[in-house]
């Protein structure tokens, strides 16, 4: 897993951001540390389809990213 990939990652850019843990910048896909917690994105829910390299859909009707995040989303189900 990558930085980016934890729910503890806040971007600042595209290629970097902050831990909002420790408040360190971080390199978004450098590996990720020891207190990692994976963040709910729609490339780990139940209800999400990959459609080509860069999208696809979520419950077969709404077009999402993959790394799109899914805090919010009251239909979000682990894989």
């Amino acid at each position: 897993m990558k930085h980016i990939d934890c729910i503890y990652y806040l971007a600042t850019d595209v290629f970097k951001g902050m831990c909002k843990r420790t408040k360190e910048s971080i390199i978004a896909d450098d590996p990720a540390c020891s207190e990692f917690e994976k963040a709910p994105k729609c490339k780990y829910c139940t209800h999400f389809s990959m459609q080509n390299e860069e999208l696809g859909l979520c419950m077969d009707e709404v077009t999402a990213y993959p790394d799109m995040k899914a805090l919010t989303c009251k239909d979000f189900a682990w894989k």
